[in-house]
C-alpha cells in the first residue's frame, strides 16, 4: 500500500514539474515576443516622428523656394508611401519588411534630395524655424538608427530562444515564429548627409 502512494505521490510530482516547465518556457517565449513587438512599436514611433516633421519642413521650404515644387511634391508623396506601409509585429516576414524598408529608404532620398535645394537658399538657412526642424530632423535620424538596433537585438534574443533545443519543440507546437530583422538597403543604414 505504502509502495503505491509513494509512486504516486513521485509521478504527481513528475507531472508537476513537467508542467511548471512548460509553462515557464511558453511564458518565457512569449514574454520575448512582447519585447519584440515593444522594440518594432518604437522602431514605428521614431518613423512617424519623422514623417510628422516633414509637413513644417515643407512648409518652412516652400515660402523661400516656391519654384521648386517638384521637389517639395517628392517629399510630400514619399513620405504619404512611408506612412501608408504598416507591419503587424506578430506577422513579420521578409517581403513586409522589404517593403517597409523600401518605403523609408524612399523618404530618406527624398529628404536628401530637398537639403541639397536649401543650399540654394541662405535666407532659410538662417530661418530659424528651419534651424530647429534640421536639429529636430538630426536627433530624429539618430533616435531611427538607435531603435533599429535596438530592435535587432530584441529580435535576435527571441529568435535564438524558440530556436533553442529543446524550446523549439514547444515554440512549433504553440505557433512562435521567428522575427525578420530589421536590413537596411545598401547605404540606407546612414542618415542622410545634410550639410548647412
Amino acid at each position: 500500500m505504502k509502495k503505491s502512494y509513494i509512486i504516486l505521490i513521485v509521478i504527481g510530482l513528475l507531472l508537476i514539474i513537467t508542467f511548471m516547465w512548460i509553462k515557464g518556457t511558453y511564458n518565457g517565449m512569449v514574454t520575448k515576443e512582447e519585447g519584440v513587438t515593444t522594440a518594432w512599436a518604437q522602431v514605428e514611433n521614431v518613423y512617424q516622428r519623422r514623417a510628422d516633421l516633414i509637413p513644417n519642413l515643407v512648409k518652412t521650404v516652400k515660402g523661400y523656394a516656391e519654384h521648386e515644387k517638384s521637389t517639395l511634391t517628392e517629399v510630400i508623396n514619399a513620405r504619404s508611401k512611408a506612412t501608408g506601409v504598416n507591419i503587424n509585429a506578430n506577422n513579420m516576414d521578409a517581403a513586409s519588411m522589404q517593403k517597409f524598408m523600401a518605403a523609408q529608404d524612399g523618404l530618406s532620398s527624398a529628404l536628401s534630395k530637398l537639403m541639397v535645394v536649401v543650399e540654394k537658399y541662405p535666407d532659410l538657412k538662417a530661418n530659424q524655424n528651419f534651424l530647429e526642424l534640421q536639429s529636430q530632423l538630426e536627433g530624429t535620424e539618430n533616435r531611427i538608427a538607435t531603435e533599429r538596433r535596438r530592435f535587432n537585438e530584441t529580435a535576435k534574443i527571441y529568435n535564438v530562444s524558440i530556436r533553442k533545443f529543446p524550446s523549439n519543440i514547444f515554440a512549433g507546437m504553440f505557433g512562435f515564429n521567428t522575427k525578420e530583422y530589421f536590413s537596411a538597403s545598401e547605404g540606407a543604414d546612414k542618415a542622410p548627409e545634410v550639410e548647412f
